[in-house]
């Protein structure tokens, strides 16, 4: 099996958790090490990799893939670098800061002839799969409306400086946003508009922490919110259709399993408790249903597995460049309808 070297761009949260783990058990790739600006970690989890002192140092190795997973105001910047320097890329969500940007992105890897993916996890977590599978059974008929919710209590600012500053990739909207939109759109497509309510909600916040999306298609409306005052929490799916509705709150284990150290695996990885299976209330062949609906099995690996078959088979990416763009189309949409408080067309 093609061994495809690949290497991170900080030993971070994202790193050690959403990446590096996943990399090693993946028998596709040979993890080679992180670029590690002052804290030198990733040698105490992964002791044959390499600790790199620069990005040029890293650039330099005999790597194939680069996993851009630094904070989102530099992702256009080392994306950008490293496909110039004849790399393929992974790029961590918010894709860029601005469609300008993403476009650009694109058009590098394609004029290469590199493989660029967006690091969309989320379209792997368990409740996500689960939601998308009611709805492609078609049990709710045709769609009215939906609504996706990412919640939390945390009315605490963030330590890390770059999420609090005022800069152009900090705020909720291109955090916890590009999660909810890209999932609206791997589902639905591109909105043909947008609404967007953003707001500062925290004491003593410059960044936002509160937002309200509506997207609109042809026959149905996806509404969008994420903030950080929400102890009891809305469903995080809502979905409504012209025979039945499916509501299925957040359940996916993985982050949670993986900031305490457990690694994942291909058998029980993912699996959520059964208490927290999704509602389904509908008309199927005449009889009315409402039961239980066992939730799916999340795996992350499913995205790397994507990424592997991109580069090694020449495959789509598990999510494109393309589709990257279109999230960054939705974000701008949002931020202007905000400032100029009315529908923005796309």
């Amino acid at each position: 099996m093609q061994k495809i070297k690949t290497a991170l761009l900080s030993y971070g949260m994202s790193g050690k958790v959403f990446h590096a783990p996943f990399l090693d058990l993946h028998e596709g790739f040979e993890l080679l090490g992180s670029w590690e600006r002052s804290k030198k970690l990733i040698q105490e989890d992964y002791p044959y990799v390499k600790s790199y002192a620069s990005l040029d140092e890293l650039l330099n190795d005999d790597v194939d893939l680069v996993i851009v997973n630094t904070p989102v105001g530099t992702h256009y910047e080392y994306a950008k670098k490293v496909l110039l320097a004849g790399k393929h890329a992974v790029v961590e969500k918010a894709f860029t800061t601005t469609v300008a940007e993403a476009k650009e992105l694109a058009a590098i890897a394609k004029e290469k002839g590199l493989k660029l993916a967006v690091f969309q996890n989320r379209r792997w977590d368990s409740d996500f799969k689960t939601i998308k599978k009611v709805i492609e059974e078609g049990v709710l008929d045709d769609l009215v409306e939906a609504e996706f919710h990412f919640d939390r209590y945390n009315p605490v600012l963030s330590p890390k400086v770059h999420k609090e500053t005022a800069n152009d990739g900090a705020g909720v909207l291109k955090d916890l946003g590009p999660h909810i939109i890209d999932q609206a759109i791997s589902l639905f497509g591109c909105p043909k508009a947008v609404f967007g309510d953003i707001r500062v909600t925290r004491e003593n916040s410059v960044v936002d922490d509160w937002i309200d999306l509506t997207l609109f298609y042809s026959n149905f409306r996806v509404r969008l919110k994420a903030g950080f005052f929400v102890r009891e929490a809305h469903p995080a799916y809502t979905i409504h259709g012209k025979k039945g509705s499916f509501l299925k709150p957040r359940g996916d284990v993985q982050e949670d399993d993986l900031k305490v150290g457990k690694k994942p695996n291909l058998d029980s990885w993912g699996t959520e408790d059964e208490s927290l299976q999704g509602l389904l209330h509908t008309e199927i062949d005449g009889k009315v249903v409402r039961e239980k609906i066992p939730t799916l099995q999340g795996n992350y690996f499913s995205f790397f597995d994507g990424v592997y078959d991109s580069i090694a088979n020449n495959k789509k990416e598990p999510v494109t460049a393309d589709e990257g763009v279109k999230v960054m189309q939705v974000i701008e949409a949002a931020i202007s309808s905000d400032a100029q408080q009315k529908v923005i067309i796309i």
